[in-house]
């Protein structure tokens, strides 16, 4: 450096020269006032540091010496009796410690060779990361095609290995991930073509568990209900990773699929690869999570797969799942049952037998659930009797609440008999009973048959008497079928999906016809469950005396009739029993000869329980009709129009049009509240003025001949007394002597 400035200083200008002098006396200076600067900083940083290493320590210490002179018989007393108070190290260690906790940053950071490696082997540095870089595209933009699939497919059938079922998985995973819009950025393959989707969809669903069953060597039993667990393979291990990733896979599949015809088939995949499921905790919650949602809100036949598959993991893994699956059930049930139509009825009813066949699993897990639903509906119901308001009645008088009922009939008749559901049938009786007797109004009778209906299967299915007559024939005696209807309806009421009538159902036509078909029924189905009982006659007499007496009162032909049918079966039943018994060599009081006597009249048969399995088959087609919304038309009795015959067309057209707006007004009046349509209801009046014009394009035959025949045209009086008509001759209704 100094040959430089040598050399430098001989070839500069005396003005360059004192430039230069004057710039470098300013250098050292300015390097002088840094090293001070440096001093002073050090020996600063050296008097905190001190300091800071004096501490509390050193400033107790003080203190105890200054003690010595303000206080020296304390001091001489530490002395004598505590010399490790006075005599202690004053470097504070725990502030040592303190710091020896944290972190110290280093004074030199040592350099990555890592940019000197790269400029010493710039080519090879850039063509590795090129090649990485490659590989990394190639991972992610790996795009599945339909031949390889077909190569998968060939290989599976061939020899399934580990390293082939990865890739499917990978594939299969990339696939699922297209339906929530991910795009499979995370997956190693990409499924671009939907033709590609659902080859590789199909693929795994038919091939992929009869694949794994290969390459885990699982055989299996003999014994079908024993349950082959995976997890039992020595080869379980090594792939488990890549099942759980395809199980996760079919489960989010189930969850993106809204095709009735491809949820059943990933559900019937789903059901083979149940025992995977069940070695896999996380996995199966997530499957039950959504079985549970196709069977409370899919396709029938979707319901039916999801019931089967929930089964399966109940009955093989009762005590992790079954519990939490049987309260889920009920909820989803309850929430489904919240409205009810011809449409949804079936539904209803699939969910309760098919929860009635889950509670049958377990009697020991049924009954703590049955006890608990059981009470919160005795709580609703003492709560509406207790406070009498709209609220509370509206809490007990609803859909969920009545099929709540029927569901724990059905539970208790199915898995009848039971010692430990025993106890639960006399509160539940209690229950319906009170449930009818709480608004015991002509408007709620349709809720008291649904009541009538679920006591009459617990009583047949239990061998529990249980009054339910009583409440069916209050209903013959309140209301008055002799009293004409004041209005004419369209259609029957259907009584299975109501619960309350309206006041304009209430003077219908239909709503009598109906409640006489309804008590038919029960009665009848009543009696079936009574019928080989040896106390027959007796439970059938207070029955007999209301018919008869009905008999008695009732005018009208067409409801006289089915009573006085029903009637006679049941008279017939117990003249039967009554002749069998009196041969009997036992006493009332002997219980098991009676039992045999019962079941021997089962074997048998009644003349009760033959004509009702002829009914019950013509009552089932009726009633499909019903659920399938079609009209009885034929049991309607329409009324007929007739014209008035005669001689003047003129006359006859200016009745006519009179006729025909009287049509118009009655229908605007007859026409029924929010059930009927006015399409509908035009439909059939555009057939009664149908129904007309043919009467009165009859009815000009024979007013020409009327014409040719009459010599003299009749006058305006004879004419209203010819409209007028004879009067109508009502007659009493004659009983033969038998009745």
């Amino acid at each position: 450096m100094a040959a430089k400035q040598k050399r430098k200083l001989e070839d500069l200008s005396m003005d360059e020269f004192l430039l230069t002098a004057l710039d470098s006396a300013g250098e050292d200076d300015s390097e002088d006032e840094t090293k001070k600067q440096n001093g002073l900083d050090k020996k600063k940083s050296a008097a905190f540091e001190t300091d800071d290493k004096k501490g509390k320590a050193s400033q107790h210490k003080e203190q105890l010496s200054r003690l010595k002179n303000k206080d020296p018989e304390f001091y001489k007393f530490l002395q004598a009796n505590d010399q490790t108070l006075l005599n202690f190290d004053d470097t504070d260690s725990s502030e040592d410690e303190d710091e020896k906790k944290y972190h110290k940053l280093p004074s030199k950071l040592e350099e990555d060779d890592s940019d000197d490696d790269e400029d010493d082997d710039d080519e090879g540095g850039a063509e590795g990361s090129k090649a990485s870089k490659k590989s990394k595209k190639g991972v992610e933009i790996i795009k599945v095609t339909d031949k390889m699939v077909e190569e998968w497919k060939d290989a599976m059938k061939k020899e399934p290995t580990p390293r082939l079922f990865r890739e499917v998985t990978q594939a299969f995973k990339a696939a699922v991930a297209t339906t929530k819009g991910e795009g499979g950025a995370q997956c190693r393959y990409k499924v671009a073509d939907s033709s590609v989707f659902n080859s590789l969809v199909i693929f795994c669903i038919r091939d992929v568990y009869v694949a794994l069953q290969r390459m885990l060597n699982l055989k299996p039993e003999k014994d079908q209900k024993k349950l082959v667990l995976p997890s039992s393979s020595p080869k379980w291990q090594k792939n488990q990773v890549d099942i759980k990733m395809y199980l996760s896979g079919v489960v989010q599949l189930l969850s993106c699929l809204t095709e009735a015809t491809v949820i059943s088939a990933v559900l019937r995949h789903a059901n083979q690869l149940a025992p995977y499921y069940l070695c896999l905790p996380k996995q199966c919650r997530h499957l039950v999570k959504q079985l549970m949602k196709q069977w409370s809100t899919g396709e029938e036949t979707s319901r039916v797969l999801a019931f089967l598959a929930l089964n399966k993991i109940c009955r093989h893994k009762q005590d992790t799942y079954l519990n939490p699956i049987l309260k889920q059930m009920y909820i989803s049930y309850v929430q489904n049952c919240k409205f009810t139509s011809p449409n949804v009825l079936p539904m209803i009813n699939f969910m309760q037998r098919t929860l009635t066949e889950m509670y049958s699993l377990d009697t020991q897990a049924t009954y703590q659930h049955a006890f608990i639903y059981i009470r919160q509906l005795a709580i609703h119901l003492r709560n509406a009797m207790t406070m009498k308001k709209k609220e509370t009645y509206q809490s007990v008088y609803n859909w969920q609440y009545i099929h709540c009922l029927s569901l724990w009939c059905r539970v208790l008749s199915t898995l009848h008999p039971s010692d430990v559901l025993q106890p639960l049938i006399y509160p539940l009786c209690q229950v319906i009973i009170g449930t009818v007797k709480l608004v015991p109004t002509s408007r709620y009778y349709p809720l008291r048959m649904h009541c009538c209906k679920a006591l009459t299967l617990l009583s047949g299915s239990t061998n529990t008497f249980v009054p339910v007559l009583p409440f069916i024939l209050e209903i013959v005696q309140q209301v008055d079928f002799n009293k004409k209807p004041a209005r004419m309806s369209k259609k029957p009421i259907n009584f299975a999906v109501i619960l309350k009538l309206s006041k304009v159902n209430l003077m219908e036509k239909a709503y009598k016809d109906g409640l006489i078909d309804q008590l038919y029924d029960l009665i009848l189905e009543y009696f079936h469950t009574q019928a080989t009982s040896i106390g027959f006659p007796e439970i059938a007499l207070p029955t007999a005396i209301q018919l008869k007496a009905f008999l008695k009162e009732c005018k009208v032909a067409n409801y006289c009739k089915p009573v006085r049918q029903l009637l006679e079966k049941v008279q017939e039943n117990s003249s039967y029993i009554t002749a069998r018994r009196q041969k009997a060599a036992f006493g009332v009081a002997d219980a098991t000869a009676v039992a045999a006597w019962e079941k021997q009249m089962k074997e048998e048969g009644t003349p009760l329980t033959k004509y009702y399995t002829q009914w019950k088959k013509l009552r089932v087609k009726e009633i499909q009709l019903e659920i399938s919304g079609k009209d009885r038309m034929e049991d309607l009795e329409l009324p007929e129009i007739k014209r008035k015959k005669t001689e003047d067309k003129k006359v006859e057209d200016s009745d006519a049009e009179e006729d025909d707006g009287k049509l118009k007004i009655r229908g605007k009046k007859d026409r029924r509240g929010s059930d009927d349509d006015d399409d509908d209801d035009d439909d059939d009046l555009q057939g009664l003025y149908d129904m007309s014009d043919d009467e009165e394009g009859g009815d000009s035959d024979d007013d020409e001949e009327l014409a040719t025949t009459a010599p003299e045209p009749l006058t305006a009086a004879a004419l209203t007394k010819l409209a007028e008509g004879d009067e109508d001759v009502v007659e009493d209704l004659q009983l033969s002597d038998d009745d």
